[in-house]
């Protein structure tokens, strides 16, 4: 049994983690499945959206304490969470949440670009339980999806808390009811990819970089990834397509 499956339908790859018995709890081989899967998504031009879930009523309950103990060498930097030395995806992806999301689980999942999650679903980051740190993405990516307090509250604590919590925060994009997670996940990401790829890229990218840009640099900086959207063939097919009352068919340039 694989601890990472991989499908793709109509431009949407599913990622799943496969270890139920462990809450999908991250180890050696889950680090080497998802290194694959994610290569696949930044290669195939044919995917336009990644959704990363797991398997068996839980996301991910972090990382595998037995595993760690035991030495296992974790390679994350075929995956697109934690440092900036880690592969760079440009495509969106969508973080389907059923039961736990917890410690490096949760960090998975605020590393993604959106997050549909069960009402059921639960979020923590329980790092300093165990003497350890949510070095993984949480201590700085949480404080800029969640209120500051929120967010110092859930490292300093390690409480676990309620998706209806976080939702109304605007940490999660949509609740669904229990078992819908991945079923409302890929209907939005196909909605995304029915949109032009580079735009989405690029919006992604800008997005993200432009955190970091002072305000006042913003709109010219921006130009550097824009000017070429505007000039491509799928912004002509886009507009032909409205002018025609069709879908358009994007070819990503």
């Amino acid at each position: 049994m694989t601890d990472v499956v991989f499908t793709v339908a109509d431009g949407v790859a599913v990622i799943a983690l496969n270890r139920p018995g462990a809450r999908n709890a991250l180890n050696a081989a889950v680090f080497d499945g998802l290194t694959l899967a994610f290569a696949q998504v930044v290669s195939n031009p044919d995917i336009r959206v990644a959704v990363l879930t797991g398997v068996g009523g839980n996301f991910c309950s972090g990382m595998d304490l037995k595993a760690f103990v035991r030495g296992e060498k974790m390679d994350p930097r075929g995956v697109p969470f934690g440092g900036r030395d880690n592969v760079v995806v440009p495509k969106p992806i969508i973080a389907a949440v059923e039961g736990y999301a917890l410690a490096g689980g949760f960090e998975l999942a605020l590393t993604c670009d959106l997050i549909v999650a069960s009402r059921t679903a639960r979020f923590g980051l329980p790092e300093v339980r165990r003497g350890l740190v949510a070095a993984g993405g949480g201590l700085v990516k949480l404080p800029r999806q969640a209120p500051t307090r929120l967010a110092m509250e859930m490292i300093l604590t390690g409480d676990i808390y309620d998706a209806e919590l976080l939702y109304q925060r605007g940490v999660i994009n949509c609740l669904t009811e229990p078992d819908h997670a991945l079923e409302v996940a890929r209907k939005m990401a196909s909605r995304i990819a029915e949109n032009g790829p580079l735009a989405v890229a690029a919006s992604k990218q800008i997005m993200q970089m432009s955190l970091d840009w002072p305000a006042s640099e913003a709109f010219d900086r921006q130009k550097e990834f824009t000017a070429a959207i505007r000039e491509s063939a799928d912004a002509r097919e886009g507009a032909l397509a409205f002018a025609e009352k069709r879908k358009p068919q994007w070819c990503g340039s």
